[in-house]
């Protein structure tokens, strides 16, 4: 492995454990409140961004973006987010993606760091029920920064704590926001999920089961020589 590759760089929900149909659930309840048609296809159209780019998208499918204040807005996005906490307790470490332990294991046992950037405010707590906290060097999420994806800010800060430069970063995303916020960093780009979707992505996988740190970083090393 080349030695330019100092940290990998995770997202959360979607790559370390899904808790999309948590998030789901719990939209759909805000959204029932409203009165407004709430499928899972539109949900995911969320993946990735924040509460309140959510919230906002949620209600402008529904015409209704202007029938509320900023103070009812936030109360409706503290309201979804008391819901995903209910629905999230029984969350343990069972609940990891295939092949996510192990891999972190490796990036730990080669002596890289390891961050989470994820726009979830509940991702300590994720990570705690998770039993993974101790092997990050650094946590990210939305109230550590002021623009959520797709603008790198999530990343180069997590980048920017771990003291190492965006090009010797690599982040690991499955969403389209997410993967647009890695490239716009500097960083290689690892995919889980559709390839035609995540095509901006430098290296796509259909499942967390399929990731090895030797494949990634190998990747990293190609696309570093091309580039270079």
């Amino acid at each position: 492995m080349g030695e330019l590759l100092k940290a990998v760089i995770f997202d959360l929900d979607g790559v370390i454990t899904d808790t999309a149909e948590y998030h789901y659930l719990a939209w759909k309840t805000i959204a029932n409140e409203l009165d407004i048609s709430f499928s899972r296809e539109f949900n995911e159209d969320l993946k990735g961004i924040s509460r309140t780019d959510s919230l906002e998208k949620i209600l402008l499918l529904s015409g209704k973006e202007r029938d509320f204040t900023l103070e009812q807005k936030l109360t409706l996005t503290e309201k979804k987010n008391a819901h995903y906490c209910r629905l999230i307790e029984g969350i343990t470490p069972a609940d990891i993606l295939p092949g996510i332990k192990e891999l972190i294991l490796s990036i730990k046992l080669k002596g890289l760091k390891l961050g989470l950037a994820s726009v979830s405010k509940n991702a300590l707590t994720v990570l705690n029920r998770l039993e993974l906290t101790q092997y990050f060097d650094t946590v990210v999420d939305a109230q550590a920064i002021q623009r959520g994806k797709p603008n790198p800010e999530i990343f180069l800060t997590a980048a920017k704590q771990l003291d190492v430069e965006p090009l010797a970063c690599l982040g690991i995303e499955d969403a389209i926001a997410g993967i647009e916020a890695i490239k716009d960093a500097g960083m290689f780009a690892v995919g889980i999920g559709n390839q035609d979707t995540l095509a901006k992505a430098d290296l796509v996988y259909a499942s967390t089961a399929k990731l090895t740190l030797a494949e990634i970083s190998s990747e990293y090393n190609k696309n570093l020589e091309h580039s270079s």
